[in-house]
């Protein structure tokens, strides 16, 4: 192990470096055009979104290895693909195997006037039918950056959706007239939770669930607890623990700077603000988040695992009791900008790489 030093909220923090670690990465399929979102269905099959707007589907082939199909699943609605927009998060619902519903987020409109949309669909194994609408930002906006679109279910069955602050106005992100800078809550159909922190305040949004993010690029939940983590600007990325009606801080509190290298705010920390649980400046653009609890890496296990495009590794952060551990900086030998992480349910490591000739890897122990 190589271990280095690194500054993190106002502390150095213990970094450690995997070289001879115990494990092998296999290619599960290629050729996929910047691979955004992952997930796992019955039967060994995998669904895999590209940001163009296509869904893909591997599954197992007459040898039983994975195969990406080579036409891609039919019945995607219209998505907005242009700068950071297109297609992102895939998620199954938690009662597949009765429903057969997944549901999808992406950016839909025109680049003049563009939200983030969620809807959910059915399944079929080669098409989605009966394609449903249950969530779109309000207000329309007008550049086709800073989406957020990651998703994740709830313990209470509920879906926790994350809105990026659309980089026009950054201080949307502390209105609540507006979805924009907000991890957002709705339940499967579309409709509001009769317990989001912010349903009685006059003219609140009522799917809010916390403000004051920038651009939440993760969202998971480890045991019961939701975790997200988000882009800084230049630096100040940030991992945060969610809790309803908390207030996040962005912009009114970073650890970064503006791309122009101007100060946002004099700000670290102030009253009423959520500290982040851990802040990485300078950047390391977070991407996925994981949760892994499996069996074939006991060592890892209770440890969230973070995708980092510009760093181009993924972050392992134990986290016993709620508390972040020393971080180990895991698959910097791939050489890849890594978009996504996943937990399989086979106890594997599942990543994305993010180019033009993506492929879905995975991590698995070099001895039985």
């Amino acid at each position: 192990m190589k271990y280095v030093l690194a500054f993190f909220v106002g502390a150095w923090v213990l970094v450690t470096s995997a070289q001879a670690a115990g494990y092998r990465v296999e290619t599960v399929a290629s050729g996929l055009e910047h691979p955004w979102s992952l997930a796992f269905l019955p039967g060994g099959r995998l669904l895999v979104t590209e940001r163009p707007g296509r869904l893909r589907l591997i599954e197992p082939g007459p040898d039983g290895r994975p195969q990406l199909r080579p036409e891609p699943v039919a019945g995607v609605p219209a998505v907005l693909a242009r700068g950071q927009a297109g297609l992102f998060d895939v998620v199954v619902d938690p009662a597949f195997v009765v429903n057969g519903r997944v549901l999808l987020s992406f950016a839909h409109g025109q680049t003049e006037a563009n939200h983030l949309r969620v809807v959910r669909a059915r399944f079929d194994g080669r098409q989605l039918l009966d394609v449903q609408p249950i969530f779109t930002s309000q207000p329309a906006k007008t550049e086709t950056q800073h989406f957020g679109g990651r998703m994740a279910w709830l313990a209470d069955g509920s879906l926790l959706l994350g809105m990026g602050d659309g980089n026009l106005d950054r201080t949307d992100a502390q209105r609540l007239h507006t979805h924009l800078g907000k991890l957002l809550r709705i339940q499967p159909d579309g409709s509001v939770p009769g317990d989001n922190p912010f349903l009685q305040r006059p003219n609140a949004r009522p799917e809010i669930y916390s403000i004051g993010h920038r651009n939440p690029q993760g969202v998971v939940v480890a045991d019961g607890v939701p975790y997200a983590h988000e882009h800084g600007a230049r630096g100040g990325d940030e991992l945060n623990r969610i809790e309803p009606g908390a207030n996040y801080g962005w912009p009114l509190t970073t650890g970064g700077i503006d791309y122009t290298y101007a100060r946002i705010t004099p700000y670290r920390s102030l009253p009423g603000i959520q500290p982040a649980l851990l802040e990485w400046t300078p950047s390391i653009a977070p991407a996925g988040l994981a949760w892994y609890d499996g069996p074939l890496f006991p060592a890892w296990r209770g440890s969230l695992f973070v995708a980092a495009l510009k760093e181009r590794s993924v972050r392992r952060i134990p986290l016993p009791g709620g508390v972040p551990g020393p971080q180990e900086i895991l698959f910097q030998e791939l050489g890849e900008r890594i978009r996504d992480v996943r937990a399989g349910p086979d106890g594997a490591i599942y990543l994305l790489t993010d180019s033009v000739n993506g492929r879905v890897l995975r991590v698995v122990p070099t001895t039985p």
